[in-house]
């Protein structure tokens, strides 16, 4: 498995987080199974995202588990697509998954990119016990005891943030938070904000 050959790779003090895979969040018409090849059954294709309560989801939720565990991963991130709206039909789909999977000892990061009420978010976090997801510079975390962070870079992902986003996210990260940039410029903007960290310290 490749996840042990990472693990075996990184640093013993090098921390992975994981992103759960797209068949638990995104339908199956999404773009991302198409660039990650995968095939979908025909007549299948409705039992695919949205934490639907079918066993290709929570197939999908086992096979995640077994990569967070192999990396030794504390955190899984659930991020859904703009399309994954506050609805009846999500809301208890989420309650049913989150409530019916074997957990473990993880901690769970929602990230919300549909329309979503905040008292929504507030309280499906607080029920589930899941860190609210965001990007500081857009918008606050509404609930969670550490931040989980992931800086996209606006439309097409090609804003690279200024030093003055990078302060303003430092102040932001209080005295712990995971920070990931997701930005065509990712690279770069991390290794700024390390700097700006070690400057602070």
């Amino acid at each position: 498995m490749i996840s042990q050959k990472w693990r075996k790779e990184a640093p013993e003090d090098f921390e992975f987080s994981l992103k759960a895979w797209q068949v638990i969040t995104h339908l199956a018409s999404s773009p991302t199974y198409r660039k990650a090849g995968l095939q979908i059954p025909v007549g299948k294709e409705i039992n695919y995202g949205f934490f639907k309560p079918s066993e290709e989801v929570f197939e999908a939720w086992e096979k995640t588990r077994d990569v967070a565990q192999a990396l030794k991963a504390n955190i899984i991130v659930f991020q859904c697509p703009a399309k994954f709206i506050e609805s009846t039909e999500n809301i208890a789909n989420m309650r049913y998954f989150f409530t019916n999977m074997d957990r473990g000892d993880f901690t769970f990061a929602w990230e919300p990119r549909g329309e979503w009420n905040d008292d929504v978010i507030t309280a499906l976090c607080q029920d589930l016990d899941l860190i609210h997801c965001v990007n500081p510079l857009e918008g606050g975390m509404l609930h969670g005891g550490i931040g989980y962070f992931r800086l996209h870079g606006g439309y097409n992902y090609r804003h690279q943030y200024t030093d003055d986003e990078l302060a303003r996210l430092w102040e932001l990260s209080g005295n712990k938070a995971y920070v990931l940039f997701n930005n065509i410029s990712m690279y770069d903007d991390a290794l700024r904000f390390k700097e700006l960290i070690g400057s602070k310290e």
